[in-house]
């Protein structure tokens, strides 16, 4: 008789405890995280409505005085899209600048309207990138002075690594500003081959580490490799915002392929079964009372020790020892009535 009451306690078990052991699966399988960035946005409006017709996971970086740089900015928001401002830093090399570049030896003042006006022009952004930017992002005085006003907008800072000497992760320190860093170039060679070469490698690198970020821009090359190469991706690999990447970003799932649709059945009809045929199992006198621990040693023979299993076994010493224990501890007078009470439950 023991063995049949396991046998109904864990049907009502067994949901709970497969869930559970397929949590744990999902949670060691975690897909790779790969960020992608299309930097310049503002200046080619047709090319960068193919981006926003991408995977909204696609995070845009906006050119601040850029002609559509607020149109490009709005549309990439309405599209969900994340949005960085692609802000101008002094490289260098000389070449001709974009207004309002941020440059070493700048007042703090300087900095703070150039920021202040770059955020106004770009709404909707939640971080920040370097345009170019070799020589300000190598200066840790000139970064210090970034850094410490961004903390007051909140925006995070991905450092494009123009050069390998940039000091944006130090500069950072003290601040509430996060910084994470580029860890490919998609379109340095414009060619096709070159960009699915790099697309691969950046796959690779967030297979290999967990996460990476590439960076691209709107050349008709990339937008070509990118719709080839979305909808071929690996499935332990999933496309995220740059911000799914942050140190402090919330512990998240992601699905790793498609949901296939379920096929909705007609209910069948119920089988009556003749009178005859049916009859009413007589009540057993008693209910042998189930001993947790021989149950707990069924279930581990079965099963093998999880955490889940923990949780059954905790449970049934729970519903086996409570009763007694609530029993227990009233006065003499007492005790009949909670247990007439616990028996008619």
């Amino acid at each position: 008789m023991a063995w049949k009451i396991v046998v109904t306690r864990l049907k009502h078990l067994i949901h709970p405890l497969l869930g559970l052991l397929c949590l744990s699966f999902t949670l060691c399988a975690a897909p790779a995280r790969l960020a992608i960035v299309i930097d310049d946005f503002g200046y080619r409006k047709h090319n960068e409505e193919q981006i926003l017709r991408m995977p909204a996971a696609i995070s845009v970086a906006v050119l601040p005085n850029a002609p559509l740089s607020q149109e490009m900015a709005q549309k990439a928001y309405q599209s969900g899209h994340e949005i960085l401002i692609h802000m101008p830093m002094a490289p260098i090399s000389k070449q001709p600048l974009e207004p309002d570049t941020l440059r070493p030896g700048m007042s703090v003042e300087e900095i703070r309207r150039i920021i202040a006006q770059a955020i106004h022009n770009v709404p909707h952004a939640k971080g920040m990138n370097n345009h170019m930017g070799s020589a300000m992002t190598s200066d840790l005085g000139a970064m210090q002075l970034v850094m410490k006003t961004l903390s007051h907008y909140q925006l995070y800072f991905l450092d494009s690594v123009t050069i390998g000497s940039t000091k944006s992760t130090q500069a950072a320190e003290g601040t509430s500003v996060q910084v994470v860093k580029r860890k490919v170039f998609l379109d340095d060679d414009q060619s096709e081959a070159a960009v699915k070469k790099q697309f691969n490698q950046a796959v690779k690198m967030a297979q290999k580490n967990g996460s990476a970020i590439a960076i691209g821009h709107p050349h008709p090359s990339t937008i070509s490799v990118l719709q080839q190469m979305l909808p071929q991706l690996p499935q332990d690999v999933v496309l995220v915002p740059v911000s799914h990447l942050l140190p402090s970003a919330p512990h998240r799932t992601y699905p790793t392929s498609e949901p296939k649709p379920v096929e909705v059945k007609a209910p069948e009809k119920p089988v009556v079964l003749p009178v005859a045929l049916t009859h009413r199992c007589p009540a057993p006198e008693s209910i042998e009372k189930i001993n947790p621990q021989a149950t707990y040693s069924t279930i581990k023979n079965i099963f093998g020790t999880s955490p889940a299993i923990w949780s059954i076994y905790s449970y049934l010493t729970y519903c086996s020892v409570a009763p007694q224990m609530a029993a227990s501890s009233l006065p003499p007078a007492q005790k009949s009535p909670m247990r007439k009470r616990h028996l008619s439950i």
